[in-house]
């Protein structure tokens, strides 16, 4: 697993020991249902979100799941409390105009080039940010325009690098060494102090690049690479293509793409189709 879902799940199991701490167990084979259904609830009641219940007792089943092949206990408490229902909500994407904004920043400080790299990059390639933050410089082609990618469950696949996504990349290369400060590392972006940059760093400089263009301080990188999603479907409107190259194990996560490019028809229909607009005006 990747680091962030075993400290994700080290603290949902700190959570449940914390809240049966109050009921004087003798161990873990005295959880029962009852128990992981009140966890569940106090979760609720303490306003975690229905996504962040769900990960925990899916944390909580395959932790009980190893007590039972360890022979400590019989049964699963976890596997009958259902998790809760998770709302309807889609992704929010940029516009290409929001995108291009974005990408074209101003100037030839060190710092400028790196961000634009990682930015062109992000929404070349529809990465995720921990796959973005983990390349090594081994893992891209610019020659070939491609670039290697490990994604979830250690699955590896190669997606391609668009032209100006490889224009940014090798400017940043050529500065690169101005950030290593002497020590070595095999990661493709460093940060100033010539460490792998974080996806904390990451979120931070779309924030910072956001708020300077006047946009809105909410955007993340995880945008870019719904944007990528999106705007790709709507103009190919091949879901196994755009399915392949987010790296997507099922059809059905990339399906909700489908809904947002129904959303973008919806306003291409209001904004041409004669009853639509006639519609519009009598509503005013």
């Amino acid at each position: 697993m990747a680091r962030n879902t075993e400290q994700n799940y080290r603290r949902d199991i700190n959570a449940l020991m914390r809240f049966l701490a109050k009921e004087n167990l003798p161990g873990w084979p005295a959880v029962d249902t009852y128990h992981i259904r009140a966890f569940a609830s106090w979760c609720n009641r303490r306003g975690l979100a229905p996504r962040s219940i769900q990960r925990r007792l899916s944390a909580l089943r395959g932790f009980f799941a190893y007590l039972i092949r360890e022979n400590l206990m019989e049964s699963n408490p976890a596997t009958d409390v259902p998790s809760p229902k998770l709302p309807g909500h889609l992704p929010k994407t940029l516009s290409v105009d929001e995108v291009a904004r974005l990408l074209e920043l101003e100037g030839d400080e060190p710092l400028v080039v790196r961000d634009r790299a990682v930015m062109e990059l992000f929404y070349s390639s529809g990465l995720r940010l921990s796959e973005l933050t983990g390349l090594n410089t081994s893992d891209i082609d610019l020659g070939e325009g491609s670039v290697r990618v490990l994604g979830k469950g250690n699955k590896e696949r190669i997606v391609p690098v668009g032209a100006k996504a490889s224009v940014a990349v090798t400017r940043y290369l050529g500065i690169r060494g101005q950030f290593l400060r002497k020590q070595e590392t095999e990661a493709l972006f460093v940060s100033r102090l010539g460490r792998r940059l974080s996806t904390r760093a990451v979120q931070e400089r779309v924030r910072h690049w956001a708020r300077q263009l006047g946009m809105a301080s909410s955007v993340h990188p995880h945008q870019l690479r719904h944007s990528f999603a999106t705007h790709l479907l709507e103009s190919s409107g091949d879901l196994r293509a755009v399915q392949e190259l987010l790296g997507h194990a099922n059809i059905g996560t990339t399906q909700i793409y489908t809904h947002l490019d129904f959303q973008h028809l919806a306003r291409i229909y209001d904004k041409s189709h004669p009853r639509a607009r006639k519609r519009k005006r009598d509503r005013s």
